[in-house]
């Protein structure tokens, strides 16, 4: 006689469409649809893996220089720095940070939108993009973005419950998905994705961000929040049932990785990288974000067989 099923889920995770090909009217290779669960990560009869996106920008001098010297000169160049993660790293999706727009009074939109134009063209590779950091630009920023990418289902980040309308107007104007980011609470990421749904944006172009502490400095408060979301939308909770997305980009800044041995510092970096990706991929997050290209292939091995791993059932 089998065991009884351990958890009683009544409910389902939305799915959200990232990229859109030539047959849905963009130009992406290939496109995502993010989401769907019934259970838990990993214990589904056919699970899964969480998708890898690789995090990249547009003005390095921004970046961690563990990520720069690795990568040499490609960084100066955000299209073809875009071009060689999915053709070299093994990257699902690209993450493409804007920030070039961090320079004071920034005002060359019209330069954000050829550099979204410029990686879209030089990827097949679903886009992420992440907007300016300066709640008096965001409505020009993110319209510029949302423009460039019109037809490709981009997803646009970052929605805070302090600043989530202009880029909502963009994701609604343009018909992309978007990013809502709330600091490790349950009931703030409940409160911004309904304030989201009241000013039109569809739940199903909604990917929540828990905010992710790295391992070793947070991450068990990001867990335990990843863990009671998942919990509450597939006990019926259909303002939390969206897919989750994690970067743990204090990974790289630690000083575990930033004090460690010149020739160690990469090895450090991934292993940051790796592990905490391996804990939000395990509470529940469908999209890892990472940084270093050797992050990439090893979060990947490791899903394949947690994802093909057999779950005991019961016996006789």
């Amino acid at each position: 006689m089998g065991l009884p099923a351990m958890f009683d889920w009544n409910s389902v995770i939305r799915e959200v469409v990232i990229g859109a090909t030539k047959s849905d009217g963009g130009t992406r290779a290939v496109s995502y649809r993010i989401g769907g669960g019934t259970t838990l990560p990993f214990l589904e009869k056919t699970p899964k893996p969480p998708l890898i996106a690789f995090e990249l920008c547009d003005s390095p001098q921004y970046w961690s220089p563990i990520i720069t010297n690795y990568c040499g000169d490609v960084v100066n160049s955000p299209a073809e720095w875009a071009k060689t993660a999915g053709s070299a790293y093994g990257a699902d999706i690209i993450r493409l940070y804007l920030t070039s727009t961090r320079q004071r009074n920034y005002s060359d939109f019209e330069a954000v939108k050829r550099t979204v134009e410029l990686v879209l063209d030089a990827t097949g590779l679903p886009l992420i993009i992440e907007g300016s950091n300066e709640p008096k630009i965001d409505s020009e920023v993110f319209l510029k973005c949302g423009e460039a990418g019109q037809g490709e289902r981009l997803l646009l980040g970052t929605a805070e419950a302090s600043r989530y309308r202009s880029i909502a107007a963009a994701a609604l104007a343009y018909n992309h998905s978007l990013i809502a980011q709330s600091p490790i609470d349950i009931n703030l990421a409940k409160q911004l994705n309904i304030l989201l749904k009241e000013i039109g944006v569809p739940q199903d172009h909604i990917v929540i961000d828990p905010y992710t502490g790295t391992l070793g400095y947070g991450f068990e408060y990001s867990y335990s929040a990843m863990e009671r979301i998942r919990f509450s939308a597939l006990k019926g909770d259909t303002d939390l049932a969206m897919p989750m997305i994690c970067s743990a980009v204090d990974s790289l800044s630690v000083k575990e990785v930033r004090d460690a041995e010149p020739g160690t510092r990469d090895t450090m970096a991934v292993a940051w990288e790796f592990y905490t990706g391996i804990a939000a991929a395990a509470a529940g997050a469908e999209i890892i974000c990472v940084r270093h290209p050797d992050s990439i292939g090893k979060l990947k091995e490791a899903f394949r067989s947690l994802a093909h791993s057999k779950v005991p059932t019961g016996g006789d």
